[in-house]
């Protein structure tokens, strides 16, 4: 049985050849080319699942709607360049002891590698008559993989039984291929891995939200709104050990290819054989709530907490608890493949980390977060914000930190608008955003990266893009 080969195979499968954390703006050509400044920018359908209020403002499109959005992100803050390249194109590659002590030290960081991709597949947004606002639809395909590892988990990792902290306690190398007895003096798994973090996050969700201006007074406008979506769980890996507790479930998609082996003989796990890419093994409720508020002719502020809910995860669930450290069977990398042996590490044909058992299903919350903007439109041709998103929790999915940002819009030409600003946080370095959109009076066409600088930098590398080129908006004082 392998059932964490998924973890990053699965995800670096479906992002790498169109190419970090679950920032849905990612999808958001726009907003991508601010850095993921939005709050007060966002209008129509990209207000779900950024601040819903923005649709009561005044000045939306009378019908907006997308197709085939798409933004995906890759990074790592401890991995260089170089040794990036090596881990995603040379990994028949023989390395010796040097190059594997470069990947222990390259992987031992709290962001080793953050990886999503996000897709808009449809986007939807009318304005109402009459004063009652605005209400917006979407489906939309979210993806994170986040890698965070300490020195041991690097270790163990790169060169298996060899690593320090097992020979430690299991100083006779294991080659017989039978199960090494636990060492009753070893530490707890939970403090060993303390401060690691395997995490994989994939859903398609399915979106509705509604907005209304409540509040017209002389220089003061508010609104208020709301926004659910039904989710299908695609696929989840939420993997931690902090403060000497360990936390660790899958749940896994026929799509992942996984082989339960004689598990789903089980009667506590709930077999999920059929295949297809939608066939879901959990589902779950979530909603966000906005306040937009306007002073005077420019300045706009907005408040959002977003992804309030839970997913039920029922099929294919495996649980792991904490137990003391054993010898693994692996004797670590012999190439640059170190996301093979990252699976083989949790895979469960033979003796590793983790010793998982069948469940018939675990609850998991949403990867909620805070949001704050403030924003100056000065005019048609300029507007500027800034924005503060901080994660609610630390499940698969959500930031790994606050994220604040710095953004700017300005249309030196009426058929061209330029994106740019500063941001940092959320497992990122600081990054320098570009975004060109192409506009005319119904239709929008443009390509961003979050980080231009992440594509040259030897440290800390940031790969990022998002597009879109069927984004229309009709009626409206667009």
């Amino acid at each position: 049985m392998k059932p964490i080969r998924y973890s990053l195979l699965l995800a670096a499968g479906l992002a790498l050849p169109t190419a970090a954390l679950a920032q849905n703006e990612l999808s958001n050509f726009t907003a991508t080319g601010r850095g993921g400044v939005v709050n007060t920018f966002a209008q129509d359908y990209q207000t779900i699942g950024i601040n819903p209020a923005n649709l009561g403002r005044a000045g939306q499109a009378t019908v907006a709607f997308t197709l085939g959005e798409v933004g995906a992100g890759l990074a790592s803050q401890s991995l260089s360049k170089t040794l990036f390249k090596h881990l995603l194109y040379d990994s028949d590659q023989p390395i010796g002891q040097a190059q594997r002590d470069e990947l222990v030290r390259g992987l031992s960081g709290n962001n080793a590698l953050n990886l999503n991709v996000d897709v808009t597949t449809l986007g939807l947004a009318v304005s109402l008559p009459n004063g009652l606002g605005g209400i917006a639809f979407s489906n939309r395909l979210r993806t994170g993989v986040h890698l965070g590892l300490n020195s041991n988990a690097a270790d163990i990792i790169v060169n298996g039984q060899n690593a320090a902290i097992v020979r430690q306690y299991y100083p006779t190398p294991n080659t017989t291929g039978q199960t090494t007895p636990t060492n009753p003096n070893a530490p707890m798994i939970s403090t060993v891995l303390d401060g690691t973090s395997i995490q994989l996050a994939a859903t398609s969700e399915y979106n509705v939200a509604y907005g209304v201006q409540v509040l017209d007074k002389p220089g003061f406008k508010a609104s208020v709104g709301v926004g659910y979506r039904y989710i299908q769980g695609l696929g989840i890996a939420d993997i931690r050990a902090e403060s000497g507790n360990l936390y660790a479930f899958t749940a896994l998609s026929p799509v992942f290819d996984v082989n339960y082996g004689s598990v789903v003989n089980n009667p506590n796990f709930n077999s999920v054989k059929d295949s297809g890419f939608f066939n879901s093994v959990g589902k779950g409720n979530g909603f966000d709530f906005g306040l937009a508020f306007e002073v005077g002719k420019s300045l706009r502020l907005g408040a959002s907490v977003t992804d309030i809910g839970n997913m039920t995860w029922t099929g294919n669930v495996l649980t792991a608890n904490d137990q003391r450290l054993q010898q693994t069977a692996s004797q670590g990398v012999t190439t640059y493949n170190v996301i093979k042996e990252i699976a083989n590490q949790f895979d469960t044909d033979k003796q590793t980390l983790f010793t998982y058992e069948a469940a018939k299903e675990r609850r998991a919350a949403l990867p909620g977060k805070l949001r704050l903007g403030a924003g100056m439109r000065l005019s048609s041709l300029f507007e500027a914000g800034i924005d503060f998103t901080a994660p609610l929790n630390k499940v698969a999915g959500n930031l790994t930190a606050p994220f604040i940002g710095l953004g700017v819009d300005f249309k030196p030409f009426r058929w061209l608008r330029l994106s740019s600003g500063v941001s940092g946080g959320a497992g990122y370095g600081t990054s320098l955003p570009l975004g060109l959109t192409l506009v005319s009076s119904v239709w929008e066409a443009g390509i961003s990266s979050r980080d231009v600088t992440g594509y040259f930098n030897e440290k800390a590398p940031y790969y990022s893009a998002a597009l879109g080129f069927l984004r229309f908006k009709i009626g409206g004082n667009n």
